[in-house]
């Protein structure tokens, strides 16, 4: 049941949602959840959520297509995060600005096989950052 919690809190926290699954992990470090169990949980909903993230703005690509080049400056931001969305997915795992990013990804086409490995390995990584950090 702690699993699902916080397989849940970890998807949830990786949507726009403000919500946050880091003291959710720690949390069940520190109630003896085995770190490889509470690795494999968070990162999975962290994951799920970026791809869900990356469909969302993959569909709504073509509802602003029309409004994003009919402005200079939106046709500018386009081209950018398609030149430069790779190493901005470096700062995806990031509170705030990261969830949004996986969102452009989408919206930009990066290739989702591409997006996927760095934007959920930076996933997998600050967790088990957190391991090292909180494990007893």
């Amino acid at each position: 049941m702690a699993e699902l919690a916080l397989f849940v809190s970890a998807f949830l926290a990786a949507t726009i949602l403000p919500f946050s699954s880091e003291l959710a992990f720690v949390a069940a470090l520190k109630n003896d959840m085995p770190f490889v169990h509470a690795l494999f949980f968070a990162s999975s909903g962290n994951i799920l959520a970026i791809i869900f993230n990356y469909y969302l703005g993959y569909f709504l690509y073509e509802k602003t297509k029309r409004k994003l080049f009919h402005s200079f400056i939106g046709k500018k931001a386009f081209l950018y995060g398609h030149k430069y969305g790779y190493f901005a997915l470096l700062l995806s795992w990031l509170p705030v600005i990261g969830d949004p990013l996986t969102i452009v990804a989408g919206l930009v086409r990066l290739k989702f096989v591409w997006f996927v490995i760095i934007a959920g390995s930076l996933r997998i990584i600050r967790y088990y950052l957190l391991v090292i950090l909180f494990s007893k």
